[in-house]
């Protein structure tokens, strides 16, 4: 038989972790983020594009989206008309004096620039006027992007980020559950070498 004190203890535990994560839990407020994560008390801006490390371009042709991350620069490029992917087109990015060729990626479907030298030019703060050049058959056209880098690339952290309290306060679960085990077995133990309880 278990002693009315352990449920006690146990409720008062229960208790104080429950009060101690409610804050923490209203604060987060469901209106402070939209479903994909994007704050939405932040400024607008007229593109949304800009606020990455993102370019956007299109023209009568062809239209792409590429993204500067994971060391290299990967471009998806569609046909404007019918939004069907171009597939081992050759495809050239030119920034200033620099130009690479952009290698095709089957298994994705994208293009990649890894050239290190114009990794570092996109890389570093700044706007970066970019010409593409896309052939594709009889197809070709010039697309251009500006890839806006701000100057600090901080990783904004005044958010909740609920994955760490999720497991903190898991840890924590795991670690009572832990104590309350030690103690029935300490109990048990005492109560089978005829000791008290």
């Amino acid at each position: 038989m278990i002693h009315p004190f352990i449920f006690k203890s146990i409720g008062a535990v229960l208790t104080a972790s429950l009060l101690a994560v409610m804050p923490v839990l209203a604060w987060a407020g469901p209106g402070a983020h939209g479903p994909n994560g994007e704050h939405l008390d932040s400024p607008k801006t007229d593109n949304p594009m800009q606020a990455g490390l993102r370019i956007e371009a299109n023209s009568d042709t062809f239209e792409l989206v590429g993204t500067l991350a994971g060391g290299e620069l990967s471009i998806f490029i569609d046909r404007f008309v019918t939004n069907e992917p171009l597939l081992q087109a050759q495809v050239e990015v030119e920034s200033g004096a620099l130009k690479a060729q952009a290698k095709f990626r089957a298994e994705i479907g994208d293009y990649t620039i890894d050239d290190p030298a114009m990794l570092q030019k996109l890389s570093t703060p700044g706007e970066h006027p970019l010409v593409i050049t896309v052939i594709a058959g009889k197809d070709s056209d010039l697309l251009d992007a500006v890839l806006r880098v701000p100057a600090s690339l901080a990783i904004d952290d005044h958010h909740f980020h609920w994955e760490w309290w999720a497991l903190g306060a898991l840890a924590s679960l795991v670690l009572l559950g832990i104590a309350v085990a030690r103690l029935r077995n300490q109990r048990q133990r005492r109560f089978s070498l005829g000791g008290q309880v």
